[in-house]
Formats: structure tokens, C-alpha cells, sequence
């Protein structure tokens, strides 16, 4: 291929209006269609040596993949992916490529990387709508060993186990499988049903899922050893939130995004009228934060009644940990952005917050 000028120009995956995605909570990214995926891998350069693989911790074979797309190899294409990823749907959504493989590709130093994220996603998806399965686990080798937690390290875990011939069990705490995936990234970025069926993919190559097991209470480690397990992989997450430590953050009203992102993932609460988990919003909402759990507070509160949203973050939009993609999207909908602004009180009535008092912050010197 000769590459023109326009191998330089990066292929925009389709997306919902803003206008039509604020309504509700369906999937904003629609995917590239078959042309669209077949002109973003014709960008690629086939490097000899690809840089991209070398930022991709799951080391895919980026320049394979994208190859057999090329061709219009598309079940090839995800086989491939699967060698190294059990959760090619999931990562080709939500993985930050801007900072990993994408900021590997040499086509930066010109103009916009290869969209490999969205090529993972349309490989992913054109074999989940064919129901393809790439199960393959490897020879049986006899050992047993326990996974504690089924969210993306879990589940990734237990899929790269089970391809070295290992026989897994995860056990999961919560009622619904995923962890982070399913409780923490709302729908409209990684819908529920994608997460389910990586599970299920993971489950055919052999894998065992228990849920409702609180390791520690329900069963201890020195009980799974004593079943028989050889090793015990512990992915519990991240643990509880931290607070801001400042007055009035205990008033009603004040959520960790934890509990608020859970009460609307995991619980439904932004379908009150079928569910009967509670979730108050006032008409000006405040989320701190700067990164990627920030944003999606943000722009769940949107969608399910607030009607200002404000997003305060104590640096400027460079710092900012999140997404430039999930940024964009969110102000495309409304969400405002204030920098250089940090939290020192909040204040309420009768046992509600109604106001955030802040101050402005000014950069630094880096941390050491």
C-alpha cells in the first residue's frame, strides 16, 4: 500500500448525538461497520518491529490481528486476539490505549495513531453477534487453583490459567459477576451484556464460577487449601473509598462514587419505577475528581435527573487522568468542567447538602 497523506487521518468510530444519548443509558460508541474497520487497519504500517505490542500489557499480537482484518479475516482476527486476551469486548471499550499501544504507534509522529481499540472492539463484536467461540484450553496439568474476585484481574487470570491447562474456580462476593465491570463502568460505555458474555466465554474453556462466597466469611483461605487448591490468586479490587476528609462530607447527599455508581449499575437505581433502590439528585450535582470514575459519575448523574453537573478537579485538563475520549463525550453532554478547584467544606440544611465551598488551587512542581 502506498500511504498517502490520509494514512495519517484516523477513522472516528460512529457515536450516538449527545441530544439522544443524555435520555438514557444505552451504549454511546456504535462501532465501526465492516468499511470502516477495513479503511482504519489499511492506516496500519505493518511495522517490522511494532512498537504498539510493546505498550499493550496483555502483549496482543497488535500488528497479527489488525493484518487479518486487512484481509477481511474478521473470525481470524478475534482468534487472535484471544491467544493473549480473555476480554477483547471489554478492553476494546473502556482500555485506555491512548496511554498504552496507541501512544506506541509510530503513526503519532505524523499525525493520529491506528484506532486499535476500536479494531479490537469490531473484532470482538463480530464474533460475539456470530457466537464464536475461542475456547481452547490447554492439556490438563492436574493442579487446582482458586480465584478470589471476578473483575477484569480475575477474570483475566482465571482465562490465562485455564489456557496453561489449569483447573479454576472463581469465587465472587457480590451477586453478579465482573466486579468493577459490572458495578463501577455504567452502561452507556461497557453494557452489562458484553461483561457476561466475556464470563461465559471464560466459563466454556472450563472455568467455575461461585458467587455469593465472602473469602474470609464464608469460606477462609486455610478452608480452600485444606479443598485441595494449589495457589490462591487474590484480585479483591480496590478496596473501600477515600473520603476528602472535610467538614460536612457525612451529609445526606454526599456519595462515595463507589455506593452512587453501584446504587446505579449494579442496583438499577436509574429504573426507580421497576427498582426499589434509592438514588436523590438534586437539580445542581458536584463531582470530585479527575479521572475516569469522576467522569462516569458525572455523566450518570446526567442521565439520571441532575440537571447541572459540575466536575471540580484540583489540576488543569492536561493532569487529568481520564480518557480524553469519555472528557469529550461528557462535555458534548453538558458535564462542566472546572480546574484548579479543590473542595474544603461542604455545607447543608435540615441534614442535606445544597452547597461546596472551594477553593483555587495552583500548579506545582512535580512530585518526586
Amino acid at each position: 500500500m502506498k500511504h498517502s497523506v490520509d494514512a495519517f487521518k484516523r477513522t472516528q468510530m460512529p457515536k450516538r448525538s449527545p441530544e439522544e444519548r443524555i435520555r438514557d443509558f444505552n451504549e454511546v460508541a456504535l462501532g465501526f461497520t465492516e468499511e470502516q474497520a477495513l479503511a482504519e487497519a489499511e492506516r496500519c504500517l505493518q511495522c517490522p518491529n511494532p512498537t504498539c505490542i510493546s505498550g499493550c500489557p496483555a502483549q496482543i499480537d497488535i500488528k497479527g490481528f489488525i493484518a487479518y482484518i486487512r484481509k477481511g479475516d474478521f473470525e481470524a482476527a478475534a482468534r487472535k486476539i484471544r491467544e493473549k486476551n480473555s476480554l477483547p469486548g471489554v478492553c476494546g471499550r473502556v482500555c485506555p490505549q491512548e496511554t498504552q499501544c496507541e501512544a506506541a504507534c509510530v503513526l503519532n509522529r505524523r499525525g493520529a495513531a491506528v484506532n486499535i481499540g476500536g479494531l479490537e472492539r469490531f473484532a470482538a463484536d463480530y464474533a460475539l453477534a456470530r457466537n464464536l467461540q475461542f475456547t481452547e484450553r490447554g492439556e490438563e496439568n492436574g493442579l487446582t487453583v482458586a480465584v478470589i474476585g471476578s473483575g477484569p484481574s480475575g477474570l483475566t487470570v482465571a482465562g490465562d490459567l485455564a489456557r496453561l491447562g489449569y483447573d479454576v474456580t472463581v469465587f465472587e462476593a457480590l451477586h453478579e459477576y465482573g466486579g468493577v465491570l459490572t458495578y463501577g463502568i455504567p452502561e452507556f460505555r461497557l453494557p452489562k451484556r458484553i461483561v457476561k458474555a466475556e464470563v461465559d466465554s471464560i466459563a466454556k474453556m472450563g472455568v467455575r464460577f461461585q458467587r455469593d462466597v465472602i473469602v474470609g466469611k464464608t469460606v477462609t483461605l486455610e478452608e480452600l487449601f485444606d479443598e485441595g487448591f494449589k495457589a490462591i490468586f487474590i484480585g479483591t479490587g480496590a478496596g473501600p473509598p477515600l473520603f476528602l476528609n472535610v467538614p460536612g462530607e457525612n451529609l445526606n447527599g454526599v456519595y462515595s462514587a463507589n455506593e452512587f455508581l453501584t446504587r446505579c449499575n449494579l442496583m438499577k437505581a436509574y429504573l426507580f419505577d421497576e427498582y426499589d433502590t434509592p438514588l436523590y439528585i438534586g437539580g445542581e450535582v458536584t463531582v470530585v475528581g479527575g479521572g475516569n470514575v469522576a467522569v462516569d459519575a458525572a455523566r450518570v448523574a446526567l442521565r439520571a435527573g441532575g440537571g447541572r453537573v459540575t466536575i471540580l478537579y484540583r489540576r488543569t485538563r492536561k493532569e487529568m487522568p481520564a480518557r480524553v475520549e469519555e472528557v469529550r463525550n461528557a462535555e458534548e453532554e453538558g458535564v462542566r468542567f472546572m480546574f484548579l478547584t479543590n473542595p474544603v467544606r461542604f455545607t447543608g440544611h435540615d441534614g442535606w447538602v445544597n452547597s461546596v465551598e472551594c477553593v483555587k488551587m495552583k500548579l506545582g512542581s512535580l512530585d518526586e
